[in-house]
């Protein structure tokens, strides 16, 4: 009990100490000391502790300094825990704005654009904890229908949790969907002023295109230490040093 008791005031204590920090980097960014700020809010991110909230402040302070690439990339990270946050979204829309390069990504047909609006509507923690909802719902629906005794509560009862099972079962295949999407993908955000993506991974190699600061790319491939192979939204690709890159 005593040991219980010690662990649970280092939490507490651990928990004040955060808040506190994250509060005097709100009055730091407030008052428009954004390095300080940035300090502030990655002493938190260095104790291992993550939020949107905290990515999506983070991103401001940088964003406020110009600075494209960690602001981009501090707004994807946000957008990796809250999808669906218009604040997040918009901002990033703004940073995007900065950037040089325009890259048109290959158009979906009508079936696919709804499939990947649908599975990117949660994130996966929001997709796991909704299957959840549903099992304890189903559950609850289905001892209904067997204790019910009147017909027709158990008509309703019945249709009720026929419908949750197949809400359930479709929620189950997009969360493990999603899952092995993100579990291919590699996302990461151009870090370097300007970089040339090359055909080969050899600094000797032609140049396909030149690349800048905060674009996304898609990490499809590693060679060694030091090459990734990349792909942009519009379908190019090409290899690029590890060092101007960033994984989301």
């Amino acid at each position: 009990m005593k040991q219980f008791l010690i662990l649970w005031l280092i939490c507490l204590v651990g928990f004040s100490q955060t808040n506190s920090s994250f509060e005097q980097a709100n009055e730091l960014y407030n008052s428009g000391y954004y390095k300080e700020a940035i300090e502030q809010y990655s002493s938190i991110l260095d104790s291992n502790l993550h939020s949107a909230e905290l990515y999506y402040n983070l991103a401001n302070c940088h964003y406020k300094l110009n600075e494209i690439a960690p602001s981009i990339f501090y707004y994807e990270k946000a957008l990796q825990l809250a999808p669906n946050d218009t604040d997040v979204l918009n901002n990033l829309s703004f940073a995007q704005k900065m950037t040089i390069d325009a890259i048109q990504e290959i158009p979906e047909n009508g079936f696919s654009k709804l499939f990947n609006k649908t599975i990117n509507s949660l994130s996966l923690d929001d997709w796991a904890i909704s299957c959840v909802g549903l099992v304890f719902l189903f559950v609850l629906l289905f001892l209904s229908y067997y204790l019910s005794s009147s017909e027709a509560k158990k008509r309703l009862f019945f249709v009720s949790s026929s419908l949750v099972l197949i809400l359930l079962v479709s929620s189950l295949g997009l969360l493990f969907k999603k899952d092995n999407i993100e579990a291919s993908l590699r996302p990461a955000i151009v870090f370097a002023k300007e970089t040339e993506v090359k055909a080969e991974p050899n600094l000797r190699a032609e140049t396909s295109f030149t690349l800048h600061e905060g674009t996304k790319v898609q990490i499809i491939e590693d060679y060694n230490l030091d090459w990734s192979k990349i792909k942009l939204r519009n379908g190019e690709t090409g290899w690029v040093t590890k060092a101007v890159l960033r994984n989301l």
